[in-house]
């Protein structure tokens, strides 16, 4: 194969690309050691050797790196990985051995970010922050039909801050209540049903 372009990143690191294979990030110490440069061939050998003695190992510290500052889905270290130049080689390496030892597990990870955010944020909201993060749908709806999400509490709560009263506050800003409510992931059923019920705000 052909080494198309090596690009610098930053001061240490050049993307490498190729005509055949998937580019890659090295630092420049790692080029000289291998004899990479623009438009000369670099055998296949040659890039299996990199990619399996130098970056799987490199994926690897990287991803216990980002779960040492905060825990994370799969495919947000996928993302992360892939942002850093990694090809799919030592990303699925790197994967596989976080979950093998269990350091990732989706499920886990979405019970406790569930707990964590059932009193301060909507079903919407949990289920949509889930997915972003690449949790299927249906395993979302299996984790949020196993809590309680005290929507209606929450809803409380943001009236009385805003000082909202059934029956006194002006229809406008009652509107803009109903609305900021909804864009928080509340239904109108819901956000309705709270605002009517006086009982709430004695």
């Amino acid at each position: 194969m052909t080494v198309t372009s090596i690009t610098p990143l930053d001061k240490r690191r050049n993307k490498i690309t190729f005509d055949e294979r998937e580019p890659l990030v090295l630092y420049k110490g790692e080029i000289r050691r291998y004899h990479i440069e623009e438009n000369e061939v670099l055998s296949e050998a040659v890039y299996d050797e990199i990619v399996d003695e130098i970056l799987c190992k490199r994926a690897r510290e990287r991803v216990l790196y980002l779960l040492k500052a905060s825990d994370k889905t799969e495919q947000e270290l996928r993302d992360k990985l892939k942002k850093g130049g990694y090809p799919a080689k030592p990303i699925d390496e790197a994967i596989a051995l976080m979950k093998k030892y269990h350091y990732v597990d989706d499920r886990s990870y979405g019970e406790r970010y569930i707990d964590s955010c059932s009193k301060r944020k909507s079903r919407n909201c949990i289920k949509y922050d889930l997915i972003q993060k690449g949790l299927d749908r249906d395993s979302v709806r299996e984790l949020l039909d196993e809590v309680q999400v005290d929507e209606e509490g929450q809803i409380r709560r943001f009236l009385e801050k805003k000082h909202y009263i059934p029956g006194e506050t002006e229809p406008k800003e009652k509107n803009k209540l109903r609305m900021a409510l909804a864009r928080k992931g509340f239904s109108y059923e819901t956000i309705t049903r709270v605002m009517g019920m006086e009982e709430y705000f004695d």
